[in-house]
């Protein structure tokens, strides 16, 4: 169905990858990883044709239909949240138009002829066969419910798309993907801007879907319930792995050590080989072996080491104790004033006492409160009512979705780590830098030339290295890739202090809270207990 064969791709001097091989067959669910900037979504281009290969093919099935999803949704204004989805498909209005006329044509039959009668029997036929193919006949009511599924609700449906946030916006880019029925997906960070429920329902969604899939998404869990085969992409060259994200980190571990152990092998045999051409190579008794040696290790393909992956590795000291009681809430509630001048109320009457060293999943829908939760909490604005309070002796480290405005984009990353941490050394702030992969002539690198992730590691090591005991985190695993959420997960199960964490990562939520704060229709629910027993209850 699609090949890539022999591809290679030069970037900006670079080479993002050197003679990739992989196949996509029909139904196939297809995972691509790797770290960010290889080149997972010049592969995307590549396959709808935005960009070309350096060299090799990438042949593609005669008439395969391809859905791209990406991250850029492009221009919507003018139509509704529904007609924008009905509009995603511009063959299904051709078709729809081409019946019409043969229709129209077929009703004066007494002035057409058998022949022409026939042709356009045959004509209308084939165009009725390729519209039920697209879904053409249930469009409407599939659009529906794939945009109330996506969490777009049905007295939302016929709102006008330019009174949608560009999160909002991304969901109804994803509806009029999904509505097109192809052969083929591809999907470009799909659950970037998606609640939790939300990508509940679209994991069951593709997992139904009975075309082919190609996506990429640091999301673990995601990929693990929908993709059955993992291409990685990284150090310029692309594997293939037969199973699930977790079934291809462990095959990676396996290969890689498989690698490291033919190494061993090659480096003993040349040795003992070039020890024996040096100790004999002035003997004229043993030049016809010196030569045969010399020829034979000169034909042995060597074994290469994969280049060791860079990941955050960083020994963060113990912070102070803080006392037992975090953050003291008494019947505190916050309402908003809406542009009509009415209030809406986000929560009220809410009374809890957050304790030492608690780990805090703050979790409900888009839209919920949830930031406007932890903006209270950590005094980025005023409770309407009852109030918030910290105990004493805790140091408050705040992550929010806008820390990014905090960061000055004319400083280099050197300058923005000094500028906070003014009394380290420079040579604890390289180390720092480096833990967090800034290494070299990155230090050197202006913020305003850093990528969405670059920025969130350089924000939270030094919010990291602040030594705060308690941490009010708003979606800190945005724009990271999934090695460096894992290194963040791990630092975070270590950080001896509180934490209170909004995120749609799952398996970052699974693996890291005590205890789940549900915000709900202007409440907020505790449970105590694991995010997946929170999930299972």
């Amino acid at each position: 169905m699609l090949s890539i064969s022999n591809v290679s791709k030069i970037l900006g001097g670079k080479a993002l990858y050197n003679n990739a091989n992989f196949q996509i067959h029909p139904g196939e669910k297809v995972g691509l990883v790797g770290p960010n900037g290889v080149g997972k979504s010049t592969f995307f281009r590549m396959i709808i044709g935005e960009e070309r290969p350096s060299s090799g093919e990438i042949s593609v099935s005669d008439k395969l239909r391809i859905a791209y999803f990406s991250q850029s949704v492009g221009e919507m204004g003018g139509k509704t949240a529904l007609q924008e989805v009905l509009d995603g498909d511009q063959q299904i209005s051709i078709l729809q138009d081409q019946i019409k006329k043969y229709e129209e044509k077929m009703a004066d039959y007494e002035s057409l002829s058998d022949d022409e009668m026939n042709d356009l029997m045959m004509k209308m036929g084939d165009a009725q066969t390729e519209f039920e193919k697209r879904g053409g006949y249930d469009l409407e009511s599939r659009a529906e419910e794939i945009l109330t599924g996506l969490g777009i609700l049905p007295q939302d449906h016929h709102k006008l798309t330019n009174e949608f946030s560009g999160g909002w916006k991304m969901r109804i880019a994803l509806a009029k993907v999904l509505v097109i029925k192809p052969d083929l997906i591809l999907m470009d960070e799909p659950t970037n801007y998606l609640d939790v429920e939300t990508i509940r329902w679209l994991e069951t969604w593709l997992q139904n879907f009975e075309g082919s899939i190609f996506m990429t998404t640091h999301d673990r869990v995601f990929m693990n319930k929908v993709v059955k085969k993992i291409i990685e992409v990284n150090h310029g060259q692309v594997f293939t792995y037969s199973g699930d994200y977790d079934f291809y980190e462990k095959e990676k571990e396996v290969r890689l050590e498989q690698i490291k152990a033919q190494y061993s092998r090659q480096q003993a045999m040349l040795k003992k080989e070039e020890e024996f051409i040096e100790k004999f190579k002035a003997r004229a008794s043993h030049a016809a072996q010196v030569q045969s040696r010399v020829k034979k290790i000169e034909k042995i393909e060597r074994v290469e080491l994969p280049k060791e992956e860079k990941t955050i590795n960083f020994e963060f000291s113990k912070p102070s104790r803080g006392s037992d009681d975090v953050v003291i809430i008494e019947e505190m509630g916050k309402s908003w004033k809406k542009k009509d001048g009415s209030d809406l109320e986000v929560f009220k009457n809410l009374t809890i006492t957050v304790k030492r060293l608690e780990k805090i999943a703050v979790v409900g829908v888009n839209g919920a409160g949830k930031s406007t939760f932890l903006k209270v909490i950590a005094n980025q604005t005023d409770a309407t009512q009852g109030s918030s309070r910290l105990g004493e002796s805790t140091s408050l480290g705040y992550f929010s979705q806008f820390s990014f405005d905090v960061l000055n984009p004319e400083s280099s990353v050197f300058e923005e780590v000094r500028s906070v941490l003014n009394n380290a050394s420079d040579g604890y702030l390289r180390n720092l830098l480096a833990a967090f992969l800034f290494r070299g002539d990155d230090v050197d690198k202006k913020v305003k030339y850093l990528s969405g992730g670059e920025k969130s590691r350089l924000i939270l090591a030094t919010l990291l290295s602040q030594n705060h005991n308690f941490l009010v985190l708003d979606e800190p695993t945005n724009h990271l890739d999934i090695q460096s959420r894992e290194v963040l997960l791990n630092a975070l199960k270590k950080f001896e202090g509180t934490i209170m964490i909004v995120s749609h990562d799952r398996h970052f939520l699974e693996q890291l809270a005590s205890k789940v704060y549900e915000v709900d229709k202007g409440e907020i629910r505790v449970f105590p207990g694991t995010y997946k027993e929170y999930l299972e209850r």
